[in-house]
């Protein structure tokens, strides 16, 4: 009669639980050392989907450069002191504001 396959797989599970319990802290640090190279080969584009084609098209986006005058713009023009303005108190610490405290 053949035996369930998790039965079939108990010796397997003790021998992965005994080598992790005895040597769990060097697997860890072979596994960290190795996963160093390959992140570094994943950023690298290694996981990258290779074309067919040896043929490269570069596409080339134009870039347009807008740079401003030379000269500044014109300032705008003077308020004149007409009669309206000279009834305007001159500084900032007039007592008869309505914002004086």
């Amino acid at each position: 009669m053949n035996a369930h396959p998790v039965q079939m797989l108990a010796p397997v599970y003790k021998f992965l639980d005994r080598l992790i319990a005895e040597h769990g802290h060097l697997l860890y640090m072979a596994l960290v050392y190795a996963a160093l190279p390959f992140i570094a080969w994943i950023l690298s584009g290694g996981l990258r989907r290779k074309s067919s084609r040896r043929e490269t098209a570069a596409i080339l986006l134009p870039i347009i450069v807008i740079r401003p005058p030379v000269t500044p713009p014109p300032l705008p023009p003077v308020i004149s002191d007409g009669p309206k303005r000279a009834s305007c108190p001159l500084d900032d610490d007039d007592e008869s504001s309505s914002f004086a405290a």
